[in-house]
């Protein structure tokens, strides 16, 4: 998607490491008009899927997320990185590494918001490694739920993260696809 390369190449700083920073439109201050058109890209890439629900990861997913259930008229759910104490004690829970804080961080997702039957739609800001994706298809797969496809803003392809996620064989689409980074800049591939 030209809008969100576009934004990445004048605003995303390159700090080294494997670590895109897009604070200023993504990840605490949020652009809503390029949150909206990417929500609207998503929800045409993934119309034929047949999605009943929309999951992410608290909290950079959660603006592309409900962009995305705003276009296709569906809930968002977002799994929580604490137990709140209005959540049953029963809840589904998982853990997946933080690529930004370094530490294992835990998924939780209510049993009242995602149940068996459902079709689910994975929406997250970055695919890098897929840790954090695979566990939220985890969560998915616990609450008996089936994924029908995973949509990402930004996918840093020379992290394997699209190669983990391959064994799901469902659609996987990301509206940025980076090749490389380094000093000398940031470089798309294709889309995929």
């Amino acid at each position: 998607m030209e809008a969100l390369k576009q934004r990445i190449l004048k605003d995303g700083k390159y700090l080294g490491r494997g670590i895109l920073k897009v604070d200023n439109f993504i990840n605490h201050q949020v652009d809503p008009e390029l949150m909206d058109a990417c929500g609207a890209e998503f929800a045409r890439r993934f119309a034929d899927v047949g999605a009943t629900r929309i999951l992410t990861a608290e909290i950079s997913g959660i603006a592309p997320a409900l962009m995305t259930g705003r276009h296709m008229n569906l809930p968002v759910v977002y799994a929580r990185k604490s137990k709140p104490i209005t959540m049953p004690d029963t809840v589904y829970l998982t853990v997946a590494p933080s690529h930004t804080k370094g530490v294992m961080t835990e998924l939780i997702v209510s049993p009242e918001y995602l149940s068996a039957g459902e079709r689910v739609l994975i929406i997250d800001d970055f695919l890098a490694s897929g840790a954090t994706i695979l566990g939220l298809v985890r969560l998915a797969q616990a609450a008996g739920s089936q994924v029908v496809g995973i949509g990402t803003l930004v996918e840093k392809i020379f992290e394997g993260g699209r190669a983990a996620l391959a064994h799901l064989n469902v659609p996987i689409h990301s509206l940025a696809v980076i090749e490389r980074m380094d000093e000398t800049g940031i470089y798309f591939v294709n889309d995929l």
